[in-house]
């Protein structure tokens, strides 16, 4: 089975800020210790490029700042966030503020979108920078002026100092600026306090939503090329071990444009018996590909079934040598041992697609021995060297030109897609753009595993819950795509893909609570196991929050309480600086939000009920602290279930962008609700079952229930908000069924006979 290499991140730990005036105007790039240049000055270094930046913006002789930004755009307006952390800290005029989405160029640093980690990672630094960029501004100013840098502060792209008053542009064309911070000297510049922030958590129109409404913004798949031709993949029978046998393209010939096929052959082995169909149109390309006869001999996991994988789950979970341990506190053997009462649960989630609205594509051409991909991806810097290696050059001969994601979600954190765009430009000699259709896209979807989870609590005779066992076992995306970011298990027997099972550390205080991560190694011959939005607390914590129900039920409590207990704060879970202050107390917070919100504990009409469940996700080490509670109603009759109402409440600190925090959390939660109650697919002859929209149901617009959303305000370090709200709301809907009809659901998605028959049970 082929693996990835990890690339390992830029060492930072010693860098250098440099700040100076060049021909264009005025420079500012963080420069790692291996640009460190002695005592050259920098502006020397930034007009002679001899650096290697990571983050760095520039204000040109007119007072326009461009903002370079490395993170991937696919509708969280990442840009706008990032550049209003930088101009607030500068003290600029936001009207006269831009920013630039670049390729992978090595001086930018490595380049990844995801985890919900792209304010949360550059925050500081982006802050730093502003701050910076506003002293060297400031002590510029000063000294034409003729006054003291004390008595100076900026304010809408002026450096006010008394009376007088000095432009940016003024400063960048007569000031000669040359300075240079170290790590310590950047380290003493903290963020402005909340009372003097004029952008960072006021309200705010993103800087490209006038581009994608007049379709001036360009996506991945409207990159144009002269000369080029089009190409559709063939998808083979299995993901890996499938080879050609033959290739019969006597009727393709009739095809209009038809210019003939390529067998790919991969040499980094990610693609595996891939014919690419060529013609002079994409019509001509799709018309071709479907009249192309392909002999394969398949790999060995063309029988695998849905329900193969969650058989191989269940063994896997019942199994307790299987795995490694991921949490160990106390001892959940002896408190087996000596319960005197317990329960246990299985639950389970389907396989799950992607289905971004821009099917997966990349425009690829040789030129001047070097390969350009016009493509939108999350994770360059991962899939860079694969494409490297592919075509058999040198890293530094690929450059990925990043354009605007239609969709991303995690899908295009893996870059397969580029390799036979690549293969088949090579092959041909001509620039080459592949586009999968949208059956083609699903089928080599990197899907969100299915997964099986076992759990089991455990009382001591005066009825005091003594711990919780949990298993839980899927397909893992990491161990195909990045290894190398897998520590050791607590017990030091294998690796984790900690990407899956973050969330089974939960902030609940409990004597003993034992968590062990398995891999399903048969879902990962099967197919390549991909990040899906929420990665897995989208799927841990279904389980983890609907037993928790389950468990305040078997101690007669209820389910509020009964966490607000278990939200103490104590041990582990007090939290640390800066990014997880308070602890459980801020979780258990947010819960006492939404119960006040959502009314909870008010009478109902029958067949109806409220659930609740809370998350701090994305990760342990990053938490976005939330809770959600869930208004349901049941048609006994036939099992089919309305959600009426969602409310929500948020705790990310400080809300940098707060229009794009509300629009990030209104589509996690209707994608959670999505992958509660509508969305899934199954796994049939190694194959995804359902590949286009009349067989896979997303979530429609007449099933959206009314959301309300509210964002604690603090000033607390700000976390992510992309993939958080996902995790609350499987779970809370689950709970909110039992609560109306008293049926327990343990698979997700909720199908309406499932509830009709736990209805019986």
């Amino acid at each position: 089975m082929s693996r990835i290499a990890n690339d390992k991140n830029t060492d930072y730990s010693r860098r250098q800020f440099l700040i100076g005036s060049t021909t264009a105007g005025l420079m500012m790039a963080f420069a790692p210790s291996v640009a460190l240049a002695g005592n050259t000055p920098a502006s020397e270094r930034l007009g002679n490029k001899q650096f290697n930046p990571t983050i760095w913006f520039e204000i040109d002789q007119t007072g326009a700042i461009l903002v370079n930004v490395t993170r991937a755009e696919m509708g969280q307006h990442v840009g706008t966030a990032l550049a209003r952390i930088v101009a607030d800290e500068l003290g600029a005029d936001w009207n006269r503020v831009s920013f630039k989405h670049v390729d992978t160029d090595p001086k930018w640093g490595y380049m990844v979108t995801g985890g919900s980690w792209s304010v949360f990672q550059s925050y500081v630094p982006m802050s730093q920078a502003g701050a910076a960029g506003r002293e060297a501004l400031i002590e510029a100013a000063a000294t034409l002026l003729g006054v003291a840098a004390k008595d100076c502060r900026t304010e809408n792209s002026q450096v006010i100092c008394g009376s007088k008053r000095m432009d940016f542009a003024e400063i960048v064309k007569r000031g000669k600026i040359d300075k240079t911070y170290s790590d310590e000297e950047l380290a003493a510049f903290s963020p402005k306090p909340a009372a003097k922030r004029t952008l960072i958590a006021k309200p705010s129109k993103a800087l490209d939503i006038p581009a994608k409404s007049t379709g001036a913004a360009r996506y991945g798949i409207d990159a144009e090329l002269d000369g080029m031709i089009y190409a559709r993949p063939l998808i083979p029978p299995t993901r890996y071990g499938s080879s050609v046998l033959n290739v019969d393209d006597s009727a393709a010939k009739q095809v209009k444009g038809y210019i003939g096929y390529k067998v790919l052959e991969d040499p980094a082995e990610i693609l595996q018996g891939w014919v690419s169909v060529l013609a002079d149109t994409y019509h001509g390309a799709i018309k071709a590909a479907d009249a192309v006869k392909i002999t394969y001999k398949a790999g060995e996991t063309a029988d695998v079934s849905e329900q193969d994988l969650i058989a191989e789950g269940e063994r896997l979970v019942a199994d307790k040598s299987s795995g490694g341990l991921f949490v160990e506190h106390g001892n959940i053997d002896i408190a087996a041992k000596q319960a005197k009462k317990s329960i246990e649960g299985l639950y389970r989630t389907s396989s799950v697609l992607h289905f971004a609205l821009e099917p997966v594509n990349a425009t690829v051409e040789f030129k001047d021995g070097i390969c350009h991909v016009y493509t939108g991806n999350q994770w360059q810097s991962l899939f860079l060297p694969v494409v490297a290696k592919s075509v058999g050059l040198s890293e530094d001969k690929v450059i990925i030109h990043q354009h605007y994601l239609g969709g991303g979600f995690g899908r295009r954190l893996a870059g397969d897609y580029m390799l036979p765009a690549a293969l088949t430009a090579k092959a041909t000699g001509k620039p080459v753009k592949l586009v999968f259709t949208r059956e083609d896209d699903s089928r080599f979807d990197c899907i969100r595993s299915p997964s099986v989870q076992h759990f089991a609590a455990y009382w001591d005779a005066d009825n005091a819950l003594q711990g919780i066992e949990h298993a839980a076992a899927a397909g893992w995306p990491t161990l195909t795509m990045a290894p190398g970011f897998m520590p050791d298990s607590v017990d030091k027997k294998t690796k984790v893909d900690t990407f899956s099972i973050s969330g089974a550390d939960h902030w609940y205080s409990l004597n003993n609570h034992r968590v062990r991560a398995i891999n399903n190694t048969l879902a990962q011959k099967t197919f390549v196991p991909g990040w899906l939005r929420a990665v897995g607390p989208g799927w841990i914590g279904w389980g983890v929050e609907s037993f928790m129900d389950e468990v305040a039920h078997a101690q007669g409590e209820d389910p509020a309480s009964f966490r607000l207990k278990l939200l103490d704060a104590k041990g582990k879970n007090a939290g640390k600086a800066p990014e997880a202050v308070g602890g459980a107390k801020r979780l258990a917070h947010v819960l006492q939000e939404a119960k006040t919100r959502a009314n909870w504990g008010r009478k109902l009409p029958n067949n109806e009920g409220l659930g609740l469940a809370v998350a701090a996700g994305q990760e342990r080490g990053m938490p976005t602290w939330s809770a959600c509670i869930a208004h349901v109603k049941v048609d006994p009759s036939s099992g089919k279930v309305s959600v009426i109402k969602l409310t929500s409440v948020m705790d990310c600190g400080i809300v940098v962008h707060p229009d794009g925090a509300l629009a990030q959390t209104e589509g996690a939660m209707l994608w959670g609700l999505s992958m509660a109650l509508h969305e899934g697919t199954a796994i049939k002859e190694g194959q995804v079952a359902d590949r286009n929209l009349n067989t896979y149901t997303p979530l429609r617009m007449s099933d959206v229930p009314e959301l309300d959303i509210s964002f604690v305000q603090n000033t607390e370090f700000p976390t992510g908000l992309g993939e958080p709200g996902v995790i609350a709301v499987a779970p809370a809907i689950g709970n909110a069924i039992f609560n109306a009809v008293g049926a327990r659901l343990r698979n997700l998605p909720i199908k309406p006979a499932d509830v009709k028959a736990a209805m019986k049970a």
